[in-house]
């Protein structure tokens, strides 16, 4: 269950994660992932715990439904697809773009009014296709720049300034602050700054799981209802075409999930169950068989998450093996679910 009062920050420790996943080529572990693996029932108990989840972490972009949240409290009023690209780690797409420009035309704002750190698009295509066609980093293409679009929609709704938008004692960002702590049950360990730019909060890896559980299950039509809706309703503009949170989200009806750098993801169900994963290293090709794994022991038909198993490894072009979870990880035989 959830106190009323956030708990004590996270200790700022040494992670002691523990394995989670093998790379197994022709039946020799060829290599080891270490990280970290929670899992919470509908009441919020862990029913899962592998690794450190109680260690101060960055959860980077994988704590954008809460940013979303916050904004949403503050009076953002993104709805669809909007919305869903206000808590967007987006590819670039032309449609990610546009989205981005026009939450920019609804708070009289442009371009040149974001903070965030020029980039290419993130999927690999579409920057390919960027590069040819002579196109320069910009803070439009930047995987952030939808969420930096409604935090300065926010801002200008609020009369707060726009120019120190990311500061991290800007009213914006006090207000974020203020709902990751009410969200995941705990203080703020400690504020450094994302990729983007943008404050970012060290929590634990159970605190996430918390969170994004809170915001799965929230009565409708209150903020965290109007996020997840949107994100789970517009999955491509949370994330892009062929990504891999967008296809978990499409498999599992009425899951909200949202990866972050350094190997993040955390994924809750409608009825408020939740897992949370890091990844030690921060691959991606364990952190998506692992989160399937997860997933699998919180109920989830395995049936429904057979394309994130693993990744094949080739040997001369072949399958000679691929990335498989720890025993501990695997599903009890017969467990199914939503």
């Amino acid at each position: 269950m959830f106190s009323s009062s956030p708990a004590d920050a996270p200790l700022v420790r040494e992670p002691a994660h523990a394995p989670v996943a093998h790379l197994v080529r022709d039946g020799v572990v060829e290599g080891v992932h270490h990280g970290s693996v929670v899992v919470l029932d509908a009441d919020g108990e862990i029913t899962l715990r592998l690794g450190d989840i109680e260690a101060a972490f960055y959860p980077r972009s994988a704590i954008k439904p809460v940013q979303a949240v916050a904004m949403v409290r503050a009076g953002l009023p993104l709805e669809g697809e909007l919305l869903s690209l206000a808590a967007a780690s987006h590819s670039g797409e032309e449609r990610h773009l546009a989205g981005a420009r026009r939450i920019l035309e609804l708070a009289g704002l442009t371009e040149d009014h974001l903070r965030n750190v020029p980039d290419m698009p993130y999927d690999p295509a579409v920057r390919d296709a960027w590069v040819r066609a002579g196109r320069m980093p910009s803070r439009l293409a930047q995987n952030c720049s939808g969420k930096h679009a409604a935090m300065l929609y926010t801002c200008a709704l609020n009369g707060w300034p726009l120019e120190n938008y990311l500061d991290a004692g800007h009213p914006l960002q006090q207000a974020v602050a203020e709902i990751v702590e009410d969200l995941t049950g705990q203080r703020i360990a400690k504020v450094s700054v994302d990729g983007c730019g943008a404050p970012l909060f060290s929590i634990s890896l159970h605190g996430l799981a918390r969170a994004t559980a809170r915001i799965v299950s929230a009565a409708p039509g209150t903020p965290e209802a109007r996020v997840a809706d949107a994100m789970r309703e517009h999955a491509e503009m949370a994330s892009g075409t062929g990504r891999d949170v967008a296809a978990l989200m499409r498999a599992v009806p009425g899951m909200l999930s949202k990866d972050g750098f350094e190997g993040v993801q955390v994924a809750a169900l409608a009825d408020g169950r939740a897992v949370a994963v890091k990844i030690a290293d921060g691959a991606d090709r364990a952190r998506v068989p692992v989160t399937a794994a997860a997933l699998a022991r919180a109920g989830v038909d395995p049936a429904l998450l057979k394309e994130f198993e693993g990744e094949p490894l080739l040997g001369g072009g072949r399958e000679v093996g691929r990335v498989r979870v720890v025993p501990r990880l695997e599903s009890p035989a017969g467990a199914t679910g939503a």
